[in-house]
């Protein structure tokens, strides 16, 4: 059923928001044996993306005790997967293209064939898609979500990102809420000339966005009381290290992965949302691209040597190696349990994900890994 939703803001806020959406009732591709399990207490379900080009899909699978994971079932997006140009083992050349609200128990995924995105309910390792909606651009990449607002972020024709609002349980595309990047839309080679994450700073008043090699830039936006976007963004420019993931630690500091030099950056605030880059890493791996924050350790997705780079930060800022700890074939993107006890990375060489425990001095140790149908190439992974 297709619906038009129109919703009228108070007179004192003076907005109105209009969206169209489309509203699904069922888990539509749900099926693998052993669906209707649920997770005890103590597990967690982790959430992984296929990207598949002819038909995209988000499969969910159990956590054991030590780790491990069960696949219990495979879910459509009602979308297309996408590739860009020069793509090899992750598709969309982005961090973020699959977002969990824990608080909401939501999962967003983005559909970058089809323009789209898509919302699931979460309940336990099962999904039903609520809502497919326009990505207000072209070739969404990344999702990010803070309270009831929500972007994503479209990187073909010079990138943009575009805002959302849930009222009363439905998510509404707000047209004014939509901002483009500028970049140059001819840039080549795509994969690393398109804006590469999106993502809320923690307190959620800044929205921040990677451009990678195309202009080698993070934009921050300023975000209103209502979510919108009414400012120019301030830019901070790294020529010559293609920023691409990046993740907040608990000063509030960007740590941000680079794909040319291969390292992590450090940058602290300044006045009006300037960014200072303060130190950097090197992790002496190839195409160093995804980043995620457990505590005090950080972990890196490097797609080229197959790898997970293990660090320590210290209370300034500064990150300090533990360890290299081995992948399938072509690392992207990470996600760390909600417990803080166990890594996951999707690797898009043969579309799998591996699964690995945290250790208490921080370093990996694998414990399985399990695969992830019709996911070679792809990505977005997330975990409760």
């Amino acid at each position: 059923m297709r619906i038009k939703v129109t919703v009228a803001r108070a007179a004192s806020v003076g907005m109105i928001a209009a969206a169209s959406a489309t509203f699904v009732g069922s888990p539509a591709l749900a099926a693998h044996p052993g669906s209707e399990h649920r997770p005890t207490r103590r597990s967690g379900v982790v959430f992984a993306q296929s990207d598949n080009l002819d038909h995209n899909t988000v499969t969910t699978y159990d956590r054991g005790p030590d780790g491990s994971l069960t696949r219990r079932g495979t879910y459509s997006t009602g979308g297309r997967g996408g590739k860009l140009q020069g793509a090899e083992v992750d598709n969309l050349g982005s961090q973020g293209s699959l977002t969990y609200d824990r608080t909401h128990r939501l999962l967003y995924a983005v559909n970058a064939g089809s323009d789209t995105i898509t919302v699931f309910g979460v309940d336990g390792d099962r999904l039903v898609r609520r809502q497919v909606l326009p990505s207000g651009g072209r070739f969404p990449v990344s999702v990010t979500v803070h309270g009831d607002v929500a972007y994503v972020l479209n990187a073909r024709r010079g990138g943009s990102v575009q805002g959302y609002r849930r009222v009363g349980g439905v998510l509404l595309r707000i047209p004014t809420w939509y901002q483009a990047l500028g970049l140059d839309p001819d840039a080549s080679p795509e994969f690393t000339h398109t804006p590469g994450q999106v993502q809320f700073t923690p307190d959620g008043r800044r929205l921040v966005v990677t451009t990678k090699s195309n202009s080698d830039s993070i934009v921050v936006f300023d975000v209103d009381r209502l979510g919108g976007l009414p400012s120019t963004p301030t830019t901070t420019t790294a020529p010559g290290t293609d920023p691409f993931g990046f993740t907040f630690d608990g000063a509030g500091r960007i740590l941000a992965t680079e794909g040319v030099p291969n390292s992590v950056a450090t940058y602290e605030w300044t006045h009006g949302g300037k960014l200072t880059r303060t130190g950097d890493v090197a992790t002496g791996q190839q195409a160093t691209c995804w980043i995620v924050r457990n505590g005090q350790y950080v972990y890196v997705g490097n797609a080229g040597s197959a790898t997970v780079s293990e660090y320590r930060e210290d209370s300034q800022g500064r990150l300090t190696s533990i360890g290299v700890a081995p992948t399938h074939p072509g690392t992207v993107d990470l996600a760390v349990s909600s417990d803080g006890r166990y890594l996951y990375a999707q690797t898009g060489g043969m579309g799998l994900v591996d699964a690995f425990r945290v250790n208490q001095d921080g370093t990996l140790t694998k414990v399985g890994s399990a695969d992830i149908p019709g996911a070679v190439g792809g990505q977005g992974i997330a975990a409760s």
